[in-house]
């Protein structure tokens, strides 16, 4: 099963290429794009690398409410639209790089495991028909949040200062071009003991009605993120605790919450 990955090679150079069998087939171009296999190096071993983010979007669109189980229990009605929020670029960090504590910030932090869909062209207006076109495969993410400031201000709920801290949407390790996500679980464990497993088929909102509805509020653009929502099992992260999110069929991202 082919994997596209982003890494950085021992030597410093940063790549891209496809994870098969264990090897690395370094590519060259645009990997949304124009991405022919290179000539100079035919392949590369994991241990000669280390995985960055797979992707670099302009922006991270990350749901809320989005699984029935969830909607349930919070005593809240299914949308009938996607509810979003905009995450920056530089929340986003990839496989084993840290999360890292906001300075000034002593509350609580928590984790959410999801599914991420990735970007494959500008996408703008798009029916659900026409989506799955546009998908140019799929991720886990950790999209993670300060807690304690979404309602420190009673006048204004602060989703995108919360969720929007450098390192706070962890991406990885992979993308997956072919994945069934109709059978896939997402599993997140912290420090080892299972937190969260729920059934991605409990979406509200399915992969192509999300990339269709949203784009027609914003174009996406090649290596966009959506980051699917969470289901029930959300909880705190100590400093020092690692989270893991795993999706059979994508693979596991781990990361360590470290003290600014």
């Amino acid at each position: 099963m082919k994997s596209w990955i982003r890494f950085r090679h021992v030597d410093g150079h940063i790549g891209f290429g496809v994870l098969e069998n264990h090897r690395i087939t370094e590519y060259q171009g645009d990997m949304f794009g124009d991405a022919v296999p290179g000539a100079v190096e035919p392949s590369l071993n994991l241990d000669e690398i280390s995985l960055l983010s797979p992707c670099m979007p302009t922006k991270v669109v990350a749901l809320w409410n989005n699984f029935y189980a969830l909607s349930e229990k919070l005593g809240k009605a299914a949308p009938s639209h996607p509810l979003f929020l905009i995450k920056p670029p530089m929340s986003v960090i990839g496989p084993s790089e840290p999360i890292r504590r906001p300075k000034e910030y002593g509350g609580k932090i928590a984790y959410e495991g999801e599914l991420a869909i990735v970007i494959g062209k500008r996408c703008s207006n798009v029916s659900v028909d026409q989506a799955d076109d546009y998908i140019f495969g799929f991720s886990c993410i950790n999209d993670v949040t300060a807690v304690e400031l979404l309602n420190e201000d009673p006048n204004f709920a602060q989703w995108c200062r919360a969720k929007g801290f450098d390192t706070f949407s962890c991406i990885g390790p992979v993308v997956q071009r072919e994945f069934d996500w109709r059978n896939a679980r997402v599993v997140t464990r912290l420090d080892g003991v299972e937190r969260q497993n729920y059934p991605l088929s409990d979406m509200i909102f399915s992969p192509a009605e999300q990339v269709s509805l949203i784009s027609h509020d914003m174009t996406l653009m090649p290596g966009d993120v959506i980051a699917c929502g969470t289901s029930i099992g959300v909880g705190s992260i100590k400093d020092g605790s690692t989270v893991e999110v795993m999706i059979e069929g994508i693979g596991v991202l781990s990361n360590t919450l470290q003290n600014a």
